[in-house]
Order: structure tokens, then sequence, then C-alpha cells
């Protein structure tokens, strides 16, 4: 099964304390946006890239790409102001070359074949599919500092991406959500509320969203393991 992606590298990095976005942050030699993209452009069911990134980086991101000197086409696009907005800008693009689109998002670098394989098995059978693990901990609801109950966390999953949906069911789901002024926190939230079941399948606990200074030495901790088992 083809499909067209979305990568998301539109972040402003504040919760990284670096002052830039945190795409160009340097894990083992490589900027973390090359060590996100390779997979995708490994991959042959892959068959077009929609690089969303902001304004001011257009030229610097443009530069980038033509020096991968790869065949797969790879459009580059200017995000929004909101992660949605920034999906939807890549969405206008896709469509042409598959049915069925991936959102991503660019700091996740550790996604892997078998993952997107789950993903597209998932998303062939139902239309809607995402990706995450079952929580660790114990979860509690708190309000004002006091725990008001402790949640059954054997039905909670922390959500990843990449998400992957029929192209079509997707562009609706952003369409209705435009039109009531709703912001949802990921693509999944848009599509639940067109009534539609979004399917699950595993990810992996180490494909984690660099997001603090603390996540570094986890992805520099995953990559050294990666390249010990390629050796």
């Amino acid at each position: 099964m083809k499909y067209e992606l979305i990568l998301l590298a539109a972040g402003q990095g504040k919760r990284m304390e670096l002052g830039r976005n945190k795409m160009w942050l340097e894990l083992s030699g490589n900027v973390l946006f090359l060590h996100t993209i390779r997979t995708f452009l490994e991959d042959d069911a892959c068959c077009r890239i929609v690089v969303v990134v902001k304004e001011d980086e257009l030229d610097y991101v443009r530069a980038m790409v033509d020096a991968l000197h790869v065949q797969k086409e790879i459009l580059i696009v200017m995000g929004g102001s909101e992660r949605q907005y920034s999906v939807a800008k890549g969405l206008a693009e896709c469509g042409q070359l598959a049915d069925v689109v991936l959102v991503h998002d660019g700091a996740r670098p550790f996604v892997d074949q078998s993952m997107i394989n789950r993903l597209l098995s998932g998303v062939a059978a139902h239309g809607a599919t995402i990706c995450g693990m079952p929580v660790k901990d114990t979860m509690k609801r708190v309000r004002d500092g006091m725990i008001e109950e402790t949640i059954d966390r054997s039905v909670l999953w922390q959500v990843q991406t990449p998400q992957a949906f029929r192209t079509e069911i997707l562009k609706q789901a952003h369409e209705i959500a435009a039109a009531a002024e709703f912001l949802g926190t990921d693509e999944a939230s848009l599509v639940e509320r067109l009534g539609m079941t979004v399917h699950m399948v595993e990810g992996s606990y180490n494909n984690i969203k660099v997001t603090t200074p603390e996540d570094i030495a986890f992805a520099e901790a995953i990559l050294q393991e990666k390249w010990r088992n390629r050796v």
C-alpha cells in the first residue's frame, strides 16, 4: 500500500530551551530532522514526503533536502501557527499519488519499518489507525493538588505518531474541525469527531518525542544501541 507522508518540522523548541527549532539539534553527528526522515526515505511504500516548516526556515530546509540527492519526491511547505493548521497545509498537497496519508512528528526520530507496516495494515482494514503504547505508571486524576481518583491504567495508552488515515477521511475531519473552530490535540481527535472509530496498533517505547533537554540523553542512548546492533 502506497502512502504520502506529512512530516511536521515547524516546531519552536521552547521546552527544549534551545532558542531555536529543535529539528536542528544534533544527535550522533546528524540533525534530528535527518534521523527522522531516513526511515521514510528508505520505505518504497512512501511515494511522497511533504515537509512542513517555519517560513523563515524554508530556504534552509530546501538546501538540506537538495543535499540528500534522493529520487523520492519531497515537497516543502510553510506551516501554520498551530500543529493542526500545519497538518492542514501539508494535507492540501496530498491525495494525488496515494489514498493514504501518514502524519508524523519530526521530533520522533525512532519510527521504524515494522511500526509503519502495522499502521498500513490497520488503515487498510479500518481507514483510521494510530500507534501508541500502554502506560506503565499508576495514573491519578488530580485537581488543585488533590487526588480525585485512581484511573484504571489497563485502558490507557500513550499516543504516538505516525498516525495513518485514508486521505479523504482526514480531509473531511479537518474541514469539519475548521468550520467548528475546533482545535484538537492530534489528527485522531479530529477523526473521532466524525463518529469514526480510530484503531490503535503498537508503536514502541523507544518512539519518543524529543521535547525536553532530558530527552536528549535518552535519544543518544537509543542511537548508540541501534549502532551496536548494526555492527
